[in-house]
């Protein structure tokens, strides 16, 4: 497999404090995997620098094979990247609005932005709920419209921070069922998680934040 992103000596402090600092990291074109680690590991820090959210520092970036700069964050990696967070804000519009808002944001056409939400509540199983107020909607609801949110964008690569967290039954295995279907379609999807179906979903790579590092399984 080719290389996405690979970043040369990954460090992320906070104050005195090292929270990681990765010799190499390294995720591959159209593959998923899931990051673990005990709770304040640097799980969600290592999904949040990645996506831009907080500072990180690195010796080296390559994108696709493009040399770039972790700070200031490339719009390259604004535009490729997106992140879920474990608890994912709706706003008080509609459903549909919801997963329109991010490219309405990059000023995509009504008709245009209209056909890929359609496109995204489908692929998601949320079309019954397109007119929906969000504050109504269950948590395996709330995570599958943030998923079509996400994937409306068609992102090269997805940071998934605990996407069946507080999920259950019925609602946990749909949320699950849309992982393959991402990377079937090219995404690369990272997954902070404690979940034993998603760590053993068959071709997932695993990674393990221990002591500051980062072990491939």
């Amino acid at each position: 497999m080719s290389a996405l992103l690979r970043i040369a000596r990954l460090r992320k402090a906070h104050g005195t404090r090292v929270l990681f600092e990765l010799d190499d990291v390294v995720l591959d074109a159209a593959r998923a995997y899931v990051l673990t680690g005990i709770n304040g590991a640097g799980k969600s820090s290592l999904l949040r620098v990645l996506a831009g959210l907080e500072p990180g520092e690195a010796s080296g970036v390559t994108w696709q094979g493009q040399p770039l700069a972790l700070s200031p964050y490339p719009p390259l990696l604004r535009e490729a990247i997106v992140y879920v967070h474990q608890h994912p804000v709706m706003f008080s519009t509609s459903v549909a609005a919801n997963i329109g808002y991010g490219l309405r944001a990059r000023g995509v056409g009504k008709v245009q932005a209209a056909q890929a939400v359609a496109q995204a509540m489908a692929w998601a199983g949320v079309e019954h709920l397109q007119g929906s107020d969000p504050a109504r909607l269950s948590g395996g609801e709330v995570q599958r419209v943030a998923l079509a949110r996400a994937w409306v964008l068609r992102p090269a690569l997805l940071l998934l921070d605990e996407p069946t967290a507080n999920l259950d039954g019925a609602a946990r295995e749909q949320v699950i069922a849309l992982i393959p279907a991402l990377v079937s379609l090219g995404a690369t999807v990272v997954m902070a998680c404690h979940d034993r179906d998603l760590i053993g979903m068959p071709g997932v790579q695993r990674l393990k934040l221990r002591d500051g590092k980062l072990e491939y399984k």
